[in-house]
């Protein structure tokens, strides 16, 4: 099928490690299952979605240290297209932990390695060699330690001719609201991130579309995607007010939702498809990873059943 170019950034990625215990009992010495080691970061699982989607993407990873080399097999076990770059320290771990009593997961997330203005300048120099004008570029995960709130708008000023898709958090999403990013394709938060800078509950799908649409007409991002959860996600355009309610599942973990989301979204709009088409398959992504345990994304087996359940309505 033909695609145009989809490039995917993760400078903060880490390993996931994923294991299973009876009770979380503080003060004691929980003993564990075997663990699962899987690539983490948004980025990284934005490809490694869009592979198991039948797509194709490059990755670019910074990595570092014994455990950047253990990433960089388990995603070349994996097949994904991927580029290393050189990352200032170790690349970090994270740990998610189900209690089998409960259900509930607990995850801890370990910072990574601190970036200095000259790791930043390397990164700029080498997208501006990796830029594919006309293709999709995807800033998605926390930010590296160190990097000035308007990380992403430097990235994005680096991939000059590529359509820039953003899903962050933080300070870093605060300053992309506060100061748009030039030319920005798309933005993607979840709910909660979107009442935070909207100050207010955003209660309705109608709520969080008008939100979104004071986003667009403020110049923040081209469209705007706002995930309402298990109801649904809203999408905005210049033209366009839809909301996708996915068919109901099984939680089993809802880690890997959002990258399942994006990884969806990015493909369909690189495969020219239109925005009811683009918002199907995304949600119908993120609702197959939830039915997934740990950090695993969604399957595409999962996502072919549930594709014809999304049901799209104009807000």
């Amino acid at each position: 099928m033909v695609q145009t170019p989809i490039l995917t950034l993760t400078l903060n990625p880490a390993l996931d490690v994923s294991t299973h215990v009876a009770h979380v009992v503080a003060g004691e010495k929980l003993r564990c299952g075997a663990p699962t080691l899987d690539p983490g970061g948004g980025g990284l699982n934005v490809s490694r979605a869009i592979g198991r989607l039948g797509g194709r993407s490059r990755a670019l990873v910074a990595l570092g240290g014994a455990t950047g080399a253990q990433l960089a097999g388990l995603l070349r076990a994996e097949g994904v297209t991927f580029e290393p770059l050189e990352s200032p320290g170790e690349t970090r771990q994270s740990l998610t932990v189900t209690e089998e009593a409960s259900g509930r997961q607990f995850r801890f997330l370990l910072p990574g390695p601190e970036w200095q203005a000259s790791d930043q300048a390397q990164v700029f120099a080498h997208l501006a060699k990796a830029a594919q004008p006309g293709g999709f570029a995807v800033i998605s995960g926390s930010q590296p330690p160190g990097v000035p709130a308007d990380f992403p708008a430097r990235l994005a000023a680096a991939l000059a001719g590529m359509q820039v898709v953003l899903d962050t958090s933080g300070r870093a999403l605060a300053e992309a609201v506060a100061h748009p990013i030039p030319g920005l394709a798309i933005l993607r938060m979840d709910s909660n991130e979107a009442e935070a800078i909207a100050g207010a509950r955003l209660t309705t799908a109608q709520d969080t579309a008008d939100f979104a649409r004071r986003l667009v007409e403020g110049g923040v991002a081209q469209a705007v995607l706002v995930a309402r959860n298990a109801e649904g996600n809203v999408l905005v355009t210049g033209g366009t007010r839809l909301f996708a309610r996915p068919p109901k599942v099984d939680l089993v973990s809802a880690v890997g939702a959002g990258d399942s989301f994006v990884a969806g979204l990015v493909l369909s709009l690189a495969r020219g498809q239109d925005w009811r088409q683009t918002l199907s398959l995304a949600t119908a992504a993120a609702a197959a990873a939830v039915m997934t345990p740990a950090t695993e994304l969604c399957r595409p087996e999962d996502v072919a059943r549930l594709l014809p359940g999304v049901r799209i309505e104009t807000l």
